[in-house]
C-alpha cells in the first residue's frame, strides 16, 4: 500500500480499510467464546468501526493454553537464537510494508494525528523489533569467578509465558516496546491491548505469524482490562506481567499477582513531567518550541507528556509570549489530515475528564490564558494553558493526560526542583539552563527515571524509560529490558577430586 501524502488520499484509503474484529490466538482469529462483543468507535467523527471480541477468563484461558503449549514444545523458546533473529527482521519488514494500513488503524481507532501515527508510532515499533531481533543472538552467558576447584555458569533463560498489557496513547509501539525484548529472548507473548485501540495490534500479531513467528507464541487477547486483563493478571500460569498504564490500574496488577502465583509484575504507570526553565536558559525558542510539542503533542496523552511548566519568574514574561504564540499557531483539526497538529482525544469519556480538571483549575484559581474549549458530545479540546498555578492544586499533582500545560513561576532552583518533585509520580523531567553545576543538581535531586537536559522526550530505542516513585518500576527499551524477561539460572560445578 503506497503511502498517501495529501488529506484527500488518507479519506479514500481510509474508506477501503477493512477491520479485524477478533482476538488473535495460535495463529488464527479467535471470537469471546461468550459471543460478547465490544463497539469500536473512532473518536474521529463517532462512526462505528466494528464490533470486537470482548474475551474474559474463558478466552485467557485458552490464549494462556496456546502460549504454554508453545513454550513447553520449545518451537519458539529452544530454536537457536539466529533462527528467531532472522524471523523477527522479517516480522519488521512485513510492520515497515503495512506501514500505512497499521497508521489508518491506529488513528481512526484512537485519533492519533496521521503524520505521528505514519511517521513516528509505526516506524518507532520497526525500529524497536529490529533493534531487539539483533540483540537476539548477542547475549552470553556469564562465568563466575569462583575458586579453582569450582566451575559456576550463569544462564538466562526465558521467564515463560508473559501478559504485556498495553495502553491506548501508543498502542503498536508501546506492545512491541514489551513484545519485541520477550521474544528476542525466547518467551512467549500474550497482549493485552486497550480495548479503545486494539486493532492495529491485532494486525501486528497477524504479520508476526505471517512471518514465521509460530502459533501460540504471540497472541493477542482482546477485551476490557476489567474482564480480559484482570484475567491474565489472575492467571497462575502466567509467569510475568509488563503493564504500561495508570497508577491505579498498576496497583491492581501487583494485588492480582499477590493473589495468584506471585507473577513476576513491571509497570510503567502515570507521569506528571515538569519542564523547568531557569533564567539562564539559553534559547528560550527552542524551549518555547518543546514546551508546547511536549504539552499538546498526541493532544497530551502521553505518559511523559510536559504538562508543567516551572519557570524562573524573571524570565516568566518572555517565555509565556513565546509559548502562547507558538500554540496559538497549532493546527488542532481531523487526525486524518496530514496538516493537523493536534486532534482529538481517545474517546469522550476521556475528554469529559480532562474538561472537569479544566473546570477544576478555575475553580482553584489558576489563571485560564488560553484554551479551554470543548466542543459537545466531540473528543476535540482546544489546547489549554493555566498560569500562576501553585504545587497544591489539583492540575499541578495529578496526571490529566489532555491537552493541559500548568505554569507554575518560582523564585530560583531550589524551589523548582522541590516544586518537581511535589507529586506521586516520577516517571521524567527537563530542565533548560546553561549552568552545569544546575544541569548536574537537577539530575542528582530530582526523583525521576529520566532528565533530560536543554530538551524534552527526547530518545531512542537504546535507552531506557521507566519511572520511580508511583510512576512504576522495570524498564523498557535498551539492553535493560531484557531482565523483565529472563530468569537467572546458576550451575555449581564441582571440580575437586
Amino acid at each position: 500500500m503506497n503511502r498517501p501524502d495529501s488529506f484527500s488520499e488518507w479519506q479514500r484509503i481510509s474508506q477501503q480499510l477493512s477491520f479485524p474484529d477478533s482476538s488473535f490466538i495460535h495463529g488464527r482469529s479467535h471470537q469471546a467464546v461468550s459471543g460478547g462483543t465490544l463497539a469500536v468507535v473512532s473518536p474521529r467523527d463517532g462512526q462505528v468501526l466494528t464490533q470486537l471480541s470482548a474475551c474474559d477468563e474463558q478466552d485467557a484461558d485458552i490464549a494462556v493454553q496456546s502460549s504454554r503449549d508453545a513454550f513447553e514444545q520449545g518451537v519458539w523458546s529452544r530454536i537457536a537464537a539466529k533462527q528467531r533473529k532472522h524471523i523477527m527482521l522479517a516480522w519488521a519488514d512485513l510492520v515497515e510494508q503495512h506501514t500505512t494500513e497499521l497508521a489508518l488503524l491506529e488513528t481512526l481507532d484512537m485519533g492519533m494525528t496521521i503524520s505521528d501515527s505514519s511517521q513516528m508510532n509505526i516506524p518507532g515499533a520497526v525500529d524497536c523489533i529490529r533493534w531487539f531481533a539483533e540483540l537476539a543472538d548477542k547475549q552470553y552467558d556469564e562465568i563466575a569467578p569462583t575458586a579453582p576447584n569450582a566451575l559456576t555458569r550463569i544462564h538466562r533463560v526465558p521467564v515463560g509465558v508473559v501478559a504485556a498489557v498495553v495502553p491506548w496513547n501508543y498502542p503498536l509501539m508501546i506492545a512491541c516496546w514489551k513484545a519485541a525484548p520477550a521474544l528476542a529472548m525466547g518467551n512467549s507473548v500474550i497482549i493485552k491491548p486497550a480495548e479503545q485501540s486494539s486493532l492495529a495490534t491485532i494486525r501486528l500479531a497477524q504479520l508476526a505469524y505471517e512471518a514465521g513467528i509460530p502459533a501460540g507464541v504471540l497472541n493477542v487477547l482482546t477485551g476490557t482490562g476489567e474482564q480480559a486483563g484482570k484475567a491474565l493478571g489472575l492467571h497462575i500460569d502466567v509467569d510475568a506481567l509488563a503493564f504500561t498504564g495508570s497508577t491505579r490500574v498498576g496497583g491492581l496488577y501487583m494485588q492480582y499477582a499477590g493473589q495468584s502465583n506471585l507473577k513476576r509484575v513491571s509497570l510503567e504507570c502515570g507521569g506528571k513531567t515538569p519542564n523547568i526553565v531557569l533564567a539562564d536558559c539559553a534559547d528560550l525558542d527552542k524551549a518555547a518550541a518543546a514546551i508546547v510539542l511536549g504539552a499538546f503533542g498526541n493532544s497530551g496523552q502521553i505518559c511523559n507528556a510536559g504538562s508543567r511548566l516551572i519557570v524562573e519568574r524573571s524570565v516568566h514574561a518572555e517565555l509565556m509570549q513565546k509559548v502562547r504564540a507558538l500554540t496559538e499557531q497549532l493546527v488542532v483539526g481531523d487526525p486524518l489530515d496530514p496538516a493537523t497538529q493536534m486532534a482529538c482525544l481517545v474517546d469522550q469519556q476521556h475528554s469529559q475528564r480532562v474538561v472537569q480538571y479544566i473546570q477544576q483549575g478555575q475553580q482553584e484559581g489558576a489563571a485560564l490564558l488560553l484554551g479551554g474549549d470543548h466542543q459537545a458530545n466531540s473528543c476535540f479540546i482546544q489546547p489549554t494553558i493555566f498560569d500562576q498555578v501553585n504545587a497544591q492544586m489539583s492540575i499541578a499533582r495529578e496526571e490529566i493526560f489532555g491537552p493541559v500545560l500548568s505554569v507554575i513561576p518560582v523564585d530560583d532552583l531550589d524551589q523548582a526542583i522541590e516544586v518537581a518533585n511535589a507529586t506521586i509520580y516520577g516517571l521524567g523531567s527537563a530542565i533548560w539552563t546553561q549552568n552545569m553545576k544546575h544541569m548536574e543538581r537537577a539530575a542528582q535531586e530530582i526523583k525521576a527515571g529520566v532528565i533530560w537536559v536543554n530538551c524534552h522526550d527526547h530518545g531512542d530505542i537504546s535507552s531506557p524509560v521507566g519511572g520511580f516513585k508511583q510512576s512504576g518500576f522495570g524498564r523498557d527499551k535498551s539492553v535493560h529490558a531484557l531482565d523483565k524477561y529472563v530468569e537467572y539460572k546458576t550451575v555449581w560445578i564441582d571440580l575437586s577430586d
